[in-house]
């Protein structure tokens, strides 16, 4: 029998009371209160990073738009490979300060430079405004960094969290076909990869497991806007070509976004592309931000990336 983690079951039901009562007091949800549940959650659950030796921010000028990052660099004496992160939240919540635990961790974890993306989130900002910023970052991070007089090596890993996976997955999609952009490696943590919502695990763990299939579709009809044709932007049935780079992929048991990470890999793997899929069976989705409560199982996944990336 299937069964979320003991370490989470408590703290899930109260949540669910709690929402159903909320419900009932005529909560609606909005771009407001999508953004401070997440900043909320994250502060309660994730004490503050480890201290990075250099962390500073940046601009990366783009054809339409210049796109923030933070930069943190554990060794700025030294050459070290980079990491681009694109943070999570539906392409709307979620920011470069409030994911600042998960990225101080991800550097002192890998020992890697981690370049954290500000991409211009929706509802203000529809597709594909966020995608282009994500592109624009990660073909100017070379830039920002020798600007910043920062030595670094030029190996590339793209990561990011749920819609922000989604935003690395696409980005290593674009860069099949754009010779400038080498990409060698890619982690994708409990990533969104399919926009039409199609995969069993969406109806199977769509309620009352964190993230709502109802929650995930109100993400996706404010950031397409326009009728898009919402099969063409998802990374899992986009073109797969041996250009595609080694990817990781962590999924947990209880998430809606399960099955999609499970065919990516099986997608990569088909083709020839190295592809690792790390599994938490009786987690939820968006578990790094809820660390105090599961904090082997996060040592774990940032023990995997940092074996991964510099493996």
């Amino acid at each position: 029998m299937r069964q979320v983690s003991p370490k989470l079951a408590a703290w899930l039901a109260e949540l669910n009371r709690l929402n159903e009562e909320a419900i009932r007091n005529g909560y609606l949800a909005t771009v407001i209160s999508a953004r401070e549940a997440l900043a909320r959650l994250t502060a309660a659950f994730v004490p503050p990073g480890p201290v990075i030796a250099w962390v500073n921010d940046e601009l990366i000028a783009g054809h339409e738009y210049t796109v923030p990052v933070r930069i943190y660099h554990p060794a700025p004496t030294e050459a070290r490979a980079v990491i681009v992160f694109y943070h999570g939240g539906g392409h709307m919540a979620g920011s470069v300060a409030v994911y600042d635990p998960i990225c101080r961790r991800l550097a002192a974890a890998t020992g890697q430079i981690v370049v954290s993306v500000d991409y211009r989130r929706s509802p203000e900002n529809p597709y594909p405004a966020g995608l282009t910023d994500a592109y624009t970052a990660a073909r100017g991070v070379w830039g920002a960094l020798r600007k910043r007089q920062l030595p670094f090596r030029r190996e590339l890993t793209l990561a990011g969290d749920s819609g922000g996976g989604a935003f690395a997955a696409s980005v290593s999609r674009l860069a099949q076909f754009d010779p400038s952009l080498a990409i060698t490696r890619q982690v994708l943590i409990y990533p969104s990869l399919d926009y039409t919502l199609r995969m069993p695990s969406v109806a199977e763990n769509g309620e009352g497991y964190f993230l709502t299939e109802s929650r995930v579709a109100w993400y996706f009809d404010h950031y397409f806007q326009h009728a898009e044709n919402r099969l063409a932007p998802s990374p899992l049935y986009g073109e797969f070509t041996s250009r595609l780079p080694k990817t990781l992929v962590i999924t947990a048991g209880f998430d809606p976004l399960r099955d999609e990470g499970v065919a990516y890999v099986e997608k990569l793997r088909e083709i020839g592309v190295p592809a690792e899929h790390l599994p938490f069976n009786d987690l939820l989705h968006a578990f790094l931000n809820l660390e105090a409560m599961i904090a082997e199982e996060c040592a774990a996944t940032y023990a995997a990336i940092a074996r991964f990336v510099n493996g």
